[in-house]
């Protein structure tokens, strides 16, 4: 193997929303990066990051490092929105990025997510009534699954090819609208045509050969999406993402190109969530202590919910996700401002015995019905105790058993410490 310590992969060890994209900044603001390459997920990714002269941008399909930059290559794991990037452009346009899709380059094999994708999407969470399973409602999880049931679901490179993507695109209003009814939206020749202008902007490429050329070319950072808890066969069943979250995707196409990569994972100080599901250490005077600009609730999502840190449940991402070589701890401000934050770091059970419980076992891959009775496990645990640490960025890593390469204290890179020297290999 090639590049050991040259690249690193950055993945979410909650539930999303725990400062990858501040993160992923400050890993492009130290020493040259050649590609920030993101690997599962897509449009509906939110990954704040906030320039030291002001400017924010909530990165969604362009990486986080684009303010400094630097390109972005969206893997084959990744489900591109040509609607939704194209209002991104826009936006990254207007903060001074002066050619966003020049710094993009698409792999031909990606996913292609579709307005028929993204009302059906939201016509099956409403159909769920009080069940919701809690979605962004972006439609992300809808063309994978229409993706697994059709060989000819729309891909980036079709946009090259005018008669097959007119085909693909219309297979899939007519497929969704049998199914559903009717889903609304724009008619099918403005989508071509869309489309079609997405395939001659952005760089449609091979994938293979773009990814081994970008991390042979120079450091690349791996920027995930969601967070592990979320993860579609270790996540809380049905509470998930149509999302592989962990390494694995990263660790696919390092692979295939003879590189490693330094596995970081993300934790705040304390644990949130977007919507339904469990949260074993919620606390509703924490989610009124602080909350965030850009995580209130939305129409899709729902509440933004927040709970001390989990550390049992913090400790399951880094088992499911095979491990991390280090920890970015994010948030480490908030301790300060809200002195009753504290770590949690076993369960009780509810029920005659009363157990406590300080690890939750993995299942296999695959096995849905085990996640599913995690899932009720976890509706019967509460806080076993909460402790309050001394020094909360030593504590989380030794409770999750990682050095700890990065403290945040704030939204800006100005707001890090990065321990041990430079990230730059």
């Amino acid at each position: 193997m090639t590049g050991a310590g040259r690249h690193t992969i950055v993945v979410d060890l909650g539930y999303g929303d725990a400062g990858k994209g501040t993160v992923v900044d400050l890993l492009c603001a130290d020493g040259p990066v050649g590609a920030v390459i993101r690997f599962n997920g897509g449009a509906q990714a939110a990954h704040n990051v906030v320039a030291p002269d002001g400017r924010h941008h909530t990165f969604a399909q362009f990486g986080s490092g684009t303010l400094h930059g630097v390109p972005t290559h969206l893997s084959r794991f990744m489900v591109v929105d040509p609607l939704a990037l194209a209002a991104e452009a826009e936006q990254l346009n207007a903060l001074g990025v002066p050619d966003p899709f020049g710094l993009l380059t698409v792999d031909a094999q990606a996913l292609l997510s579709t307005p028929w994708h993204v009302a059906a999407n939201r016509l099956r969470e409403l159909g769920r009534g009080a069940g919701r399973h809690g979605s962004c409602g972006m439609g992300v999880g809808e063309t994978t699954a229409y993706a697994l049931c059709h060989p000819d679901a729309p891909r980036a490179g079709d946009t090259l090819d005018p008669a097959r993507l007119r085909h693909r695109l219309a297979a899939v209003r007519d497929r969704l609208t049998d199914e559903l009814g009717e889903l609304g939206g724009p008619p099918l020749d403005e989508v071509v045509s869309v489309f079609r202008a997405f395939g001659s902007i952005v760089s449609v490429v091979d994938g293979p050969s773009t990814l081994r050329r970008l991390l042979e070319t120079g450091r690349c950072v791996f920027e995930g999406a969601q967070g592990v808890l979320l993860d579609e066969w270790f996540g809380w069943h049905p509470y998930t993402t149509w999302s592989t979250t962990t390494f694995d995707n990263a660790e696919t196409l390092l692979a295939q190109a003879g590189h490693e990569a330094l596995r970081l994972g993300v934790v705040r100080t304390y644990t949130t969530r977007h919507g339904a599901g469990p949260l074993v250490t919620e606390d509703a005077s924490l989610t009124a202590a602080l909350p965030e600009r850009h995580n209130g609730t939305g129409r899709w999502q729902g509440a933004f919910r927040v709970g001390h840190f989990d550390a049992v449940a913090h400790r399951y991402a880094v088992e499911v996700a095979g491990g991390v070589d280090a920890l970015a701890v994010t948030h480490l401000d908030v301790p300060d401002r809200v002195p009753e934050l504290a770590i949690c770091p076993a369960y009780t059970l509810a029920g005659p015995s009363g157990s406590t419980l300080d690890r939750l076992l993995p299942g296999r891959r695959g096995d849905l019905a085990y996640q599913e009775r995690l899932t009720a496990l976890l509706g019967r645990a509460r806080p076993a105790r909460l402790d309050r640490p001394a020094h909360w960025a030593s504590a989380i890593g030794a409770l999750l058993d990682a050095p700890v390469l990065i403290e945040s204290y704030g939204p800006s890179l100005t707001d890090k410490r990065v321990l041990g020297g430079a990230l730059a290999a």
